[in-house]
């Protein structure tokens, strides 16, 4: 005999299962292909009406030690963030919560990204990068004749 009973379709209880999800995690874009907790660098993205713009917060990082390079749709910024302790054979660290080491994060730009059109600039711990859009997405008013 079977203990459990569904009082409704299964498949529909996944749906809406599902959907609650979805609404819980909502505000994560789903352009960020690495959206684990404590990813970094921590991006911001957002748009306009002529490009796309993306806000990585890295602060301690040299600007020389950063890549940021456009390849089939996808945006990637890499470096390395040396460690900020002292090296020396006395210390014995019990908790680290400053990341360092490489790392590498991949942003899937949409399908009216620019690649021809990107700039990046490094101020103040933030890099921030603007993904120009082509020409023909732009909004464009339409004269009624």
């Amino acid at each position: 005999m079977n203990d459990f009973y569904f009082g409704t379709d299964l498949l529909s209880e996944f749906d809406r299962l599902q959907q609650q999800m979805a609404s819980l995690f909502g505000g994560f874009p789903s352009s960020i292909r690495a959206t684990r907790f404590g990813a970094f660098p921590q991006i911001n993205i957002g748009t306009t009406d002529d490009s796309i713009e993306i806000i990585a917060f890295a602060p301690g990082i040299d600007p020389a030690s950063l890549d940021v390079s456009i390849d089939k749709g996808s945006l990637s910024i890499s470096g390395e963030r040396k460690a900020s302790t002292p090296e020396r054979d006395d210390i014995r660290i019990y908790a680290q919560e400053r990341f360092s080491g490489a790392f590498r994060r991949v942003i899937e730009l949409p399908q009216n990204a620019d690649p021809d059109r990107v700039q990046a600039r490094y101020v103040n711990g933030c890099l921030s990068i603007s993904v120009g859009k082509h020409e023909s997405s732009k909004p464009r008013a339409i004269t009624i004749q």
